[in-house]
């Protein structure tokens, strides 16, 4: 029997043959303009016509514009490799861009348009990446990873209660917890899998040594348990009861992280940059289990999962995604390296930001290295994302997203 082909015959724009391609250009650039938008916002240098206010217009574009787009691509990539199935592309896709794209458009100028009809336009992306999502698990029964889509359909909840919140008490505290929660359980469960099985496909070859433990029970149980602290998060960040919990927890990740041999990959940047973005976690964890007790502002640890853990996540996730799924060589170029250099510096200066060490100096610079990290991803992969696939023979598919 023939193979079943990994593509549809598309003759349509490269840019909308695969999920990765529109939505990680578009998560880079949402990453980079955003940030520099943002800044003087904040500081009440430039007016934008939103009806939230600027913390949670950043908050809210940081997690359900950009990393939506981010998770969006990742999904529409890896689950043809989990089903077997073909992936959207061509016009299903578009809709999806666009719907994504409307969202953005009409946060910007809820404040014209009302925030009723900006919250109807805004979760819709979310809402039909959810329905393909659960459409090609369900057909390909791939049953295992539903829970992916139960995480998709939290985070879709978690926008809808953005909205409500803000409009309603002026500012969307509890949900912005709660959307940081999806997300991290999110990269945590994904990272789970690929990041042992990436670094093993790596290291196996090269003779003997400790090699990763693949995901297993241990995982299972952290995930759990992480579930169950990050939920009394949401609820009591400023308990006792909540800092013992992820304090327990910063501890379960760290040793989660060293069962993956990291140490090992330090000869190859794409590996390499996947352990110090989970590295990120733990310190999230002890960091606000700090912020649980009083000792160092809660920003501190939000910015250690959502700056360090998040974005640094996406951008090794992107970049290894975007050369292997367009049949290029598994290599961290000199400009890919500097963005993995950029986005690791702009998260460490904004946790000492929220620590005190020279706040506004800090937030500037993390500011500018996050912007210049983005935006450098999206001028290096233009031509990689919106190009066509590169002669070469395709990368197996277990050395990919």
């Amino acid at each position: 029997m023939a193979p079943i082909p990994r593509l549809r015959a598309y003759e349509g724009p490269a840019l909308l043959s695969y999920g990765f391609r529109p939505f990680f250009l578009l998560a880079a650039l949402q990453a980079g303009l955003t940030i520099l938008v943002w800044l003087p916002f904040v500081t009440g240098h430039l007016s934008v016509p939103t009806a939230f206010a600027p913390v949670d217009w950043h908050v809210h574009e940081m997690l359900f514009g950009y990393q939506a787009a981010a998770i969006g691509g990742f999904l529409l990539t890896a689950i043809p490799n989990w089903t077997g199935r073909l992936p959207v592309q061509g016009k299903p896709l578009a809709v999806l861009v666009a719907a994504w794209l409307v969202g953005r458009v009409a946060i910007t100028v809820s404040g014209l348009i009302g925030w009723r009809l900006a919250m109807l336009a805004d979760v819709l992306f979310l809402a039909l990446l959810a329905g393909a999502a659960a459409r090609e698990i369900a057909a390909g029964r791939n049953w295992r990873n539903l829970k992916v889509v139960a995480l998709i359909s939290l985070l879709l909840a978690s926008n809808v209660a953005f909205h409500l919140e803000a409009a309603l008490t002026g500012s969307a505290e509890f949900s912005r917890r709660f959307a940081i929660a999806v997300v991290l359980l999110l990269v945590s469960l994904i990272a789970g899998r690929i990041v042992p099985s990436f670094t093993r496909n790596w290291l196996a070859p090269r003779g003997e040594g400790r090699l990763p433990v693949p995901f297993g029970r241990f995982d299972l149980v952290v995930l759990a348990c992480s579930t169950l602290a990050l939920s009394l998060w949401v609820a009591l960040p400023d308990s006792a009861e909540t800092g013992a919990a992820l304090a327990l927890l910063a501890g379960l990740h760290l040793v989660r992280l060293a069962r993956w041999a990291g140490e090992r990959s330090w000869r190859n940047p794409l590996l390499l940059i996947l352990h110090l973005a989970y590295l990120f976690v733990p310190v999230g964890f002890a960091l606000t289990a700090a912020a649980s007790f009083g000792f160092v502002a809660p920003a501190a640890g939000l910015h250690a999962w959502t700056a360090g853990a998040f974005g640094t996540m996406t951008l090794a996730v992107m970049s290894r995604a975007s050369l292997g799924h367009t049949g290029r060589p598994l290599v961290a170029t000199a400009a890919t390296q500097a963005c993995y250099v950029l986005v690791v510096i702009g998260s460490v200066a904004r946790i000492c930001s929220a620590l005190g060490h020279g706040p506004t100096a800090l937030l500037h610079v993390a500011g500018l290295c996050w912007s210049l990290a983005f935006l450098g991803f999206a001028i290096a992969y233009w031509r990689v994302l919106t190009g066509a696939r590169a002669g070469a023979r395709a990368t197996p598919a277990a050395q990919r997203a």
